[in-house]
């Protein structure tokens, strides 16, 4: 059974950092390309940043602007992101899943949604 445990929110103000963390289980992982999506509410799920199997290639959403980082740890099956300078409007629930790079990209990855992590920005 596939399970993705995502951490590492909290409360920060804003221009703060968060580290993410997302252990994975039960899937495939050192193979398929990792990704970090993030959920308002009333809004749809969207992707924050993603990375390919082999470490090569990452893509963000136009949101990011250079402030956050996606990183993997095969060993550990743990996918991380790093968020500097965060806003008010980085505020959302934070999931992780693990896929091909189109799948990913699409938003429609392998594997079911865990529970996320939730980033909440505000001074």
């Amino acid at each position: 059974q596939e399970k993705f445990v995502e951490s590492g929110g909290g409360l920060v103000q804003p221009g703060g950092s968060l580290r993410l963390s997302c252990a994975a289980s039960g899937v495939i992982f050192r193979f398929n390309s990792v990704g970090w999506y993030r959920q308002a509410p009333g809004k749809q799920r969207e992707l924050v940043a993603a990375l390919s199997s082999d470490g090569s290639t990452t893509t963000y959403g136009d949101f990011v602007k250079g402030r956050f980082i996606i990183s993997r740890d095969n060993a550990r099956m743990t996918v991380y992101l790093q968020m500097n300078n965060l806003k008010p409007e980085d505020m959302a629930v934070y999931l992780c899943n693990v896929g091909r790079w189109e799948a990913i990209i699409d938003g429609n990855p392998t594997y079911s949604w865990g529970q996320g992590t939730q980033v909440t920005v505000s001074s």
